[in-house]
């Protein structure tokens, strides 16, 4: 197959879009818990939409895993579980430094760790970035890590600028050298599912030999993958459900109580989700209405559109990457950048700008900018290398 970076980007830019999208969903989620309605959405992204598409779309999936070997299934399991594990950390650095500042620490070390760590790990860095196309590809790279930057400085910029009640409640526990450790462990833990993807290629080639398309040969991956997160979400989730009673909000349309408030718990959220503000502060529940009947419908409903919408940033991040050719550890530059650009189109829909200065907008409108000339040169980098 003769490889086509641009297609390869837009399919990334359609990943990104459904990354960016994804928590919208669940704003219409009503008096459920974070882990109950994350872990319904989670069924759907992790085991349910994968496995379902897997099956209808590739070819032989249960011989294909079956053939691989035992070390890379092992090994894409084993960075599914990591990146699961990263998330645990990354609502303590909201918590720490704030939400622009957190986001864009975390979300530096994602970008650059999940590009660059694979063909670090694989021996081939050197002699990928020699040539005029790797130069390219690199300097995209780098276009995107500041525009990473100035976007962060655009959100901290917002912060300024909120009144000084916002302020306090915005960042409860700041504590800024606490942290900036929290968010390297975090962003770099949430880079582990670019390794775990990397570990799983022998799945895609045993695909690719069984006939399956070659847009689609990333499908399979996924799903050894996304089951190493999902253990690790699973876990996190039963123990809040425990720890908070809301194991019956699952079967049960009354609420008992209360559903606990997110600055009380660690949630399992990473970069790789790219929340909005106004999501994040988001708590379950209709303020004004005392009623204790639950929409079980609805927040099923939604849960699932969420969950899916989730998993298609990684159903076309797969298809894009099988377009990079020889640079395709690339997809992960142009991965994170369109999470950011579309995460922050949300932020816009949603009036999270509002009354930002001139000085924040302009800010906010050159890191977009940067991002979406980033994946451009990446794109080109990796045409020259055809």
């Amino acid at each position: 197959m003769t490889a086509n970076p641009f297609l390869g980007v837009f399919f990334h830019w359609l990943g990104g879009l459904a990354s960016g999208s994804f928590y919208v969903p669940y704003r219409a989620v009503k008096k459920w818990a974070w882990e109950v309605y994350w872990l319904v959405g989670g069924f759907f992204s992790w085991i349910i939409v994968p496995w379902i598409l897997a099956f209808i779309i590739t070819r032989d999936l249960l011989p294909v895993l079956h053939e691989a070997p035992w070390s890379s299934i092992g090994w894409a399991y084993f960075w599914g579980a990591m990146w699961g594990l990263g998330g645990l950390t990354f609502g303590l650095t909201m918590r720490y430094l704030g939400m622009s500042l957190g986001m864009a620490i975390a979300l530096m070390y994602c970008s650059i760790m999940g590009t660059l760590m694979p063909p670090i790990f694989e021996g081939t860095i050197l002699e990928k970035f020699s040539s005029t196309s790797g130069h390219w590809v690199l300097f995209g790279i780098l276009v995107s890590a500041a525009g990473i930057v100035v976007t962060g400085m655009a959100g901290m910029s917002k912060d300024k600028e909120m009144p000084e009640e916002k302020k306090k409640e915005a960042i409860k526990e700041f504590h800024f050298w606490k942290g900036i450790l929290v968010a390297t462990f975090s962003g770099i833990m949430s880079s582990c599912f670019a390794y775990g993807l990397s570990a799983a290629e022998p799945i895609a080639v045993i695909s690719a030999a069984h006939g399956t398309m070659s847009k689609f040969v990333g499908l399979p991956k996924l799903c050894v993958v996304l089951l190493g997160g999902f253990t690790t979400n699973f876990i996190w989730c039963v123990l809040l459900n425990i720890k908070n009673k809301t194991g019956y909000q699952y079967f049960n349309s009354l609420l008992r109580r209360e559903p606990p408030k997110r600055d009380n718990e660690t949630i399992i959220e990473t970069a790789l989700e790219a929340p909005s503000e106004e999501v994040v502060e988001h708590i379950p529940g209709n303020k004004k209405n005392n009623v204790n009947k639950v929409p079980m419908f609805n927040n099923y409903f939604f849960s699932a559109l969420a969950g899916t919408t989730w998993y298609f940033q990684f159903f076309f991040y797969t298809m894009g990457e099988t377009q990079m050719g020889s640079y395709k550890f690339s997809s992960w530059t142009i991965h994170m950048a369109s999470i950011i650009i579309f995460s922050s189109l949300w932020g816009i829909a949603l009036k999270e700008w509002k009354g930002s200065g001139i000085g924040t907008k302009t800010k906010l409108t050159i890191g977009l900018f940067m991002l979406i000339l980033s994946t451009v040169i990446v794109g080109y980098g990796n045409y020259l290398a055809r």
